[in-house]
This record gives structure tokens, C-alpha cells and sequence, in this order.
């Protein structure tokens, strides 16, 4: 049974950054896209980034482009987000996510395993 963690998440003011990762524990090799959500309250859960096991396909959501990246460390089966600049809009629960098709999506619906989440507090 594959578990994803978060960690990383904390609380920074407006153009701060952080770095969130992602690790998985146990076997990761039926899935095929690694992505990373936020959820702000009241507000739905948005794809933030997407990239593919093999790192060779990455997608960004437009808020986040030149700011945030996204990266895979497959020796240790984890997937970092880089977050520079941040802003207040940023503001949210952090959740890793794991898709087993083989078609890039950003949709959380489209992802089968989901991690605890780690928050991300960004203050003006």
C-alpha cells in the first residue's frame, strides 16, 4: 500500500519561499504522473503542478508559472515544490497526489492516491 507524506509547509510573508516535498513509501510503479494541489477555504481544490515519474513532463497551473517548480528525485520516490515569491493568494492546503493514467491531467479528480496535506500560510 503506497502513503504519501507532505512536509515543508509553514508560514512566510509575501515573497517568501518554500519548499514542500512529497514522499512516497512503498511501490510507485503502476503510477505515472506525480502532482501537487491546493485548497484554500471555501474554495475547490486546484491543480498547482504536474510531472511526469520519468520528469519528463511538467505542467503548471498560470498563477504559479516562473515562480514555482516542480521536481523528482526518483532515487529517494519523492517530488519537491519549489515556491518562490509567494503571495497571500497562495495561501492553502498543500496535497500531493498520484494519477496511474497515462494521460497528463490536472484535474483532482483524475488522481487516485492522495497524501495528509501540509499548509501553507503566505501573509502580506
Amino acid at each position: 500500500q503506497v502513503q504519501l507524506v507532505e512536509s515543508g509547509g509553514g508560514s512566510v510573508q509575501t515573497g517568501g519561499s518554500l519548499r514542500l516535498s512529497c514522499a512516497a513509501s512503498g511501490h510507485t510503479y503502476s503510477y505515472t504522473f506525480w502532482g501537487w494541489f491546493r485548497q484554500a477555504p471555501g474554495q475547490e481544490r486546484e491543480g498547482v503542478a504536474v510531472i511526469s515519474d520519468g520528469s519528463a513532463a511538467i505542467k503548471y497551473t498560470d498563477s504559479v508559472k516562473g515562480r514555482f517548480t516542480i521536481s523528482r528525485d526518483s532515487a529517494k520516490n519523492t517530488v519537491y515544490l519549489q515556491m518562490n515569491s509567494l503571495k497571500p493568494e497562495d495561501t492553502g492546503m498543500y496535497y500531493c497526489a498520484l494519477r496511474s493514467s497515462y494521460t497528463l491531467s490536472m484535474r483532482p479528480t483524475d488522481f487516485d492516491l492522495w497524501g495528509q496535506g501540509t499548509q501553507v500560510t503566505v501573509s502580506s
